[in-house]
């Protein structure tokens, strides 16, 4: 008989606990007890898993009494807050925010790419940023080929990443400038309009310009990869998209590798999908992505600039991919491995 566990999720009326809720559902995971959780702000709200309505109980310490599973989307406060609780009691926190990612006491997982890390977790494994983890399933294999000198990444990223309320501000920015092309837009979400626009900044910035959403790419990517030494430059970029990432990153290897055998290697790894015939519009953009588990690669090519360098392009849904998979499949790799 399939072990149970009794899972519960931590921000469930939030757009990445809702997909979590669903990948939950589609992936017959073998869940006994159910125990959706949330903030005061939402706590008493009604979700639906398995077809039983659930009213959505306060998140506090006592939560996670019982509890096997914990997978937390709700910021990272309140991540610093309950997940080392949730710990205590035994309950196995995976953990979609930023808080703990850099932690050296922490695992951070994309299951394809180091399960094998998951080993030595103490309670809490972080999940990557999802704009991170869609980009390292495409380039372990490479790494594993040829290594990697330096990758220089450019990111055109969902409004869904800052959340529902930013998607909300992108469709009423949108509506009311289709109405009126000279109204003054209201901005309140995002740090400038995001309608029939693109804005150079995702999180805040550091003193030495950039962003933390770009040195969260540059430091995941290192710890993932179990690589200090590559040499990694971000822009991130929030575009009128709802949901889906897109990036254009350019890879030097250490050793020569062509377009051709980069599209082979990627072909052969879980979880990516090759889209890369651009003669007969064979690329992938957001939409293609949507719901889907696969991160897309298109735009294989070699760098005519440097002798070893590939530059491709790779799409996936930000809120499933980038998160809500990613946290299930962790915990799927957990079962699968005796760690749970």
């Amino acid at each position: 008989m399939v072990k149970k566990y009794n899972v519960c999720v931590l921000g469930a009326t939030g757009m990445v606990g809702k997909e979590m809720m669903r990948v939950l559902e589609q992936r017959n995971f073998p869940v006994n007890k159910f125990l959706p959780l949330a903030s005061e702000r939402t706590a008493g709200s009604k979700v639906t898993f398995q077809g039983k309505e659930y009213t959505v109980e306060l998140a506090e310490p006592k939560s996670f009494a019982g509890m096997e599973i914990g997978l937390f989307s709700a910021g990272a406060k309140p991540s610093a807050a309950l997940a080392p609780e949730a710990a205590k009691h035994g309950c196995v926190v995976i953990d979609n925010t930023s808080h703990f990612r850099m932690d050296p006491n922490v695992p951070l997982i994309v299951p394809e790419v180091n399960g094998h890390a998951l080993k030595g977790h103490k309670g809490i494994i972080a999940n990557p940023n999802c704009s991170t983890a869609q980009m390292v399933l495409p380039l372990k294999p490479i790494y594993d080929a040829v290594g990697i000198e330096r990758l220089v990444i450019s990111t055109y990223q969902a409004t869904s990443g800052w959340g529902k309320e930013a998607i909300a501000e992108m469709y009423e920015q949108t509506k009311l400038l289709l109405d009126n092309p000279n109204a003054k837009v209201p901005v309140k979400y995002l740090p400038k309009q995001i309608a029939f626009n693109v804005v150079p900044q995702i999180d805040s910035f550091t003193a030495n310009g950039y962003t933390k959403e770009e040195l969260k790419m540059v430091n995941e990517t290192r710890k993932i990869l179990e690589d200090e030494t590559i040499r990694i430059t971000a822009t991130t970029v929030r575009v009128p998209v709802a949901i889906g990432h897109s990036e254009s990153v350019n890879i030097q290897t250490k050793k020569k590798i062509t377009a051709q055998e980069v599209r082979e290697l990627i072909g052969q790894f879980p979880t990516v999908k090759v889209v890369d015939d651009p003669q007969n519009g064979g690329y992938p953009t957001p939409i293609d992505c949507v719901g889907q588990d696969e991160t897309l690669v298109g735009r294989i090519r070699e760098d005519i600039s440097i002798p070893n360098g590939i530059e491709m392009w790779i799409v996936a849904d930000n809120l499933r991919r980038g998160a809500a998979l990613n946290a299930v499949l962790i915990a799927e790799r957990m079962i699968k491995d005796g760690l749970l």
